[in-house]
């Protein structure tokens, strides 16, 4: 297969895109404020984008970015990924994204929607490599990932977002403006859920022996998870309710749900937190789940306060208390979650990825007269706009870019909250709040004797008319545990970061 031409000019291309201002030098370039804050952009040069794991949302996240070059296109399962490669064929095919980036070298930027676990490692090394980065939601699978991408993304001048697309829409920057201009006074109370997982969880780890399909590179789906054996439950998509390879659904969705609730409130370190579940197992996320965040009181702005906040989250069929403001019939946010602002003066409900926002109760819509708009608008956000929006950043200085609006100054904080609370779920037998230090990444109150017993593997059966339980378990040191978890040992051959 031909790769895809070089531009054979004197000028390479990544210096033309890095110094496009420069290149103007004579012309008068409006500032990015001016232009609707779009900042300055060279509509005739077009990025050379690579694809990482690209077989299911992946394949979304390039179509949204087809206004440029896809060059070259990584997964390690090729019949997954195969309509992709359809889409593109001219684009160099690999299965180790690890090979795309040694040897594709015409690319500017890199698109990664592996499952969960391969997204920090795909990412860092791009970004180290010099490349723009765009990696789907949860930014990471682990908090020290989080804090390692956002630490990058500095460090290499790179521009970047997460796919958390609700972030570059109206209904997000409705409900800042309305909490900012004291629309519902003082928050001290926030509850958010999703109607997910709607993929199996709760599962224990399967032990027939099945072949491998010769489609599929099991070693490298494993990437720096440990190694077990191949199963069809796995891959495709299944992957989310597994810990090794997920988060879960509050790794899935929260980055969506709880979005409005990071920035509307100006948050970003929780103090403590707490979870509780179903049965919780050593392999898989639990089928329902609820987790409470603690966050402390931050700078009061012109016209409301920002004190001290609790946010709790449900899962699995698991909802808050229906607002006494909502009448019968009225749904709770939307068919896929929502979220619930209770503030001093009144309530703000939306659906999932801040869609909708309302007032409590909805008949004051009616008459309610929006504060003025402050925040950036992005065009057809949930159509594309979120991944142009970071396309044209990437063609903006580094001097004087405009950042994409979930970039990883914001977005990496934000999944360091997200896959915390994945880790007080887990920790839920310390029977206890956790509290935590988030500029040192570690919870304080977890002795270095405390113990964790948790679900192995769970059997029952009815003999002779009575039910007989199988119950085992595996007790692990808590602390020891609770580090790994939040900065993962990766499997021997892929590079620890």
């Amino acid at each position: 297969m031909t790769k895809a031409k070089k531009n054979q000019s004197n000028v390479s291309r990544r210096a033309f895109l890095g110094t496009s201002a420069a290149a103007a030098a004579g012309f008068t370039i409006l500032p990015s404020n001016t232009i609707a804050g779009l900042g300055h952009k060279a509509p005739s040069d077009k990025l050379n984008i690579a694809g990482i794991g690209v077989g299911g949302m992946g394949r979304t996240n390039l179509k949204n970015m087809n206004t440029e070059n896809i060059v070259a296109l990584a997964d390690v399962d090729w019949k997954y990924a195969g309509k992709t490669f359809n889409d593109y064929p001219n684009a160099v095919r690999y299965k180790d994204f690890r090979e795309l980036l040694d040897k594709q070298k015409d690319i500017d930027a890199v698109m990664v929607a592996t499952p969960d676990h391969v997204h920090a490692l795909a990412a860092y090394e791009a970004m180290k490599l010099g490349k723009h980065v765009y990696v789907q939601k949860p930014l990471t699978h682990s908090v020290y990932e989080s804090r390692l991408l956002t630490n990058t993304a500095n460090e290499m001048g790179v521009a970047t977002q997460m796919g958390n697309q609700g972030n570059s829409g109206e209904g997000i920057r409705e409900i800042c403006e309305w909490i900012w201009a004291g629309t519902i006074g003082d928050i001290k109370e926030v509850h958010a859920w999703t109607n997910r997982p709607i993929w199996p969880q709760g599962l224990e780890r399967p032990t027939e022996k099945v072949r491998v399909p010769r489609t599929l590179d099991w070693d490298l789906f494993l990437g720096p998870a440990a190694y077990r054996p191949y199963n069809p439950i796995y891959t495709p998509w299944n992957w989310r309710g597994w810990w090794d390879f997920g988060t879960g659904a509050l790794g899935d969705m929260a980055c969506h749900i709880l979005d409005p609730v990071f920035k509307a409130l100006k948050l970003k370190y929780p103090t403590a937190v707490e979870g509780s579940s179903t049965q919780i197992n050593t392999e898989s996320a639990p089928e329902a789940q609820k987790v409470t965040y603690w966050f402390p009181e931050r700078d009061n702005l012109p016209k409301v306060a920002m004190p001290a906040v609790k946010v709790t989250w449900y899962d699995g069929g698991l909802l808050p208390e229906r607002p006494e403001e909502l009448e019968d019939g009225e749904m709770m946010g939307d068919w896929g979650g929502g979220v619930i602002f209770v503030g001093s003066k009144g309530k703000i409900m939306c659906g999932t990825y801040a869609r909708n926002p309302q007032l409590l109760p909805t008949k004051k819509m009616e008459t309610f007269k929006q504060p003025e708009k402050t925040l950036r608008r992005i065009p057809k956000a949930m159509e594309g706009g979120h991944e142009q929006d970071w396309i044209r950043a990437c063609k903006e200085d580094k001097s004087n870019r405009l950042e994409a609006s979930s970039n990883f100054n914001y977005s990496g904080p934000l999944n360091e909250m997200v896959v915390m609370g994945v880790l007080a779920v887990r920790l839920q037998d310390l029977k206890r709040r956790l509290e935590w230090d988030g500029e040192n990444m570690k919870f304080t109150n977890i002795g270095d004797n405390d113990q964790i017993r948790v679900v192995t593997s769970d059997k029952f059966e009815v003999v002779d008319g009575d039910p007989k339980f199988d119950t085992k378990y595996d007790t692990m040191n808590a602390k020891k545990a609770a580090e790994e978890w939040i900065r993962h040992h990766y499997r021997e051959g892929w590079q620890q970061i």
